[in-house]
């Protein structure tokens, strides 16, 4: 029996999600785990793309070299707060990422036209919403003077099982045409069934973690992660689908083939991971 074309290019398009979803994972794995200089180099590649796909849905060709100068102030902190907690580097050294960042007024006074003058917001919004969560990350993979990604690759774990959570119970209960929908203006798939499935799932492996000793908390606190990183997860994956619909795109990017854009792929870390992070700092954990 032939396939339809249809058929077959569904079939492709899950093979290729399926090996590259597989390659993202063993690289996520590798880079977080295995040495602090592949770990800076894999999330400073990160920090770029996706702060560069934000730029492009936003400004498009548009002040293209205070696009550049956002990119190279948001790198320039993560590299040097890495430099910090990695090799001891004087705090005050991130103080230098400043200077492209200042560079963006000086330049906007030179501009041949004030057309659109005020979408240069989305340069620093781009900063705080992908930047600075980014930057704090070298906070959770060193235990003193020891490069320990295992804190890290935990919370990842849960976002990933969350996800697989919310798609499962999702796809099956949540689509019944009685399911309420979580945020049919944002997001009109999901549903509620959905988003319990995922915390569901997102306890249930943080309860593992715990009694693997990957999370260094109590099983209360654990379970608490869990929440945590549920509840930031979908929260974040909705705020980013707003500024698709915003800007009236469907992927971030097509970096990774079958997947979307590298900002399609953070969008749930860039909330869940420092949300869960302020809990245990406040508890005292981190």
């Amino acid at each position: 029996m032939r396939l339809s074309k249809k058929n077959l290019l569904s079939m492709n398009n899950f093979w290729l999600r399926t090996v590259t979803g597989i390659v993202f994972l063993a690289v996520m794995v590798f880079g977080i785990i295995w040495d602090r200089m592949v770990f800076g180099a894999l999330f400073a590649v990160i920090l770029w793309v996706a702060l560069q796909e934000f730029y492009r849905m936003a400004l498009g060709t548009r002040f293209l070299f205070q696009q550049k100068l956002g990119l190279v102030a948001g790198v320039a902190a993560f590299l040097l707060v890495a430099c910090h907690f990695f090799y001891g580097w004087d705090l005050r050294w991130v103080l230098m990422a400043l200077l492209p960042l200042l560079m963006i007024p000086i330049t906007c006074v030179f501009l041949p036209s004030r057309e659109g003058f005020a979408d240069l917001s989305y340069i620093y919004t781009g900063l705080l919403y992908i930047a600075l969560p980014v930057s704090l990350s070298p906070m959770l993979v060193m235990d003193g003077e020891v490069f320990d990604g295992w804190l890290l690759l935990s919370f990842f774990i849960l976002i990933w099982v969350s996800d697989v959570g919310a798609y499962c119970v999702g796809s099956t209960l949540g689509q019944r045409p009685d399911a309420k929908r979580l945020a049919p203006a944002i997001s009109p798939k999901k549903s509620w069934w959905g988003f319990g499935g995922s915390v569901f799932f997102c306890i249930a492996a943080a309860i593992g973690l715990h009694f693997l000793t990957w999370l260094p908390c109590s099983l209360i606190h654990s379970i608490v992660v869990g929440v945590l990183i549920s509840l930031g997860g979908t929260c974040g994956d909705l705020f980013e689908s707003m500024w698709k619909r915003h800007f009236g795109v469907k992927d971030s990017g097509r970096c990774i083939p079958g997947h979307g854009g590298m900002l399609d792929r953070f969008d749930s870390s860039l909330v869940a991971i420092p949300l869960a992070s302020v809990y245990l700092v406040l508890i005292g954990l981190l």
